[in-house]
């Protein structure tokens, strides 16, 4: 797992949403979501985040992740 110092943390936000970020194993993860309620989570490659829109991964948001059902 890289770790980011709190300090970095701190300074960088989501390019999407424009919201503070926090590091969750070994990424960056939006505190805030999208137009959608989606939230966003960029890698951290050997130690550098990669904070760049098409390195996202998306995080649906609830209106996006439809109904689920529980188990028997």
């Amino acid at each position: 797992m890289s770790n980011i110092s709190t300090a970095l943390v701190s300074l960088l936000r989501c390019p999407v949403t424009g919201t503070l970020l926090e590091q969750s194993g070994s990424a960056l993860v939006s505190t805030g979501s999208g137009e959608n309620q989606e939230r966003y989570s960029y890698p951290i490659v050997e130690g550098i985040p990669m904070l760049l829109v098409q390195e996202a991964t998306v995080i649906p948001g609830a209106s996006e992740a439809g109904p689920t059902t529980a188990a028997l």
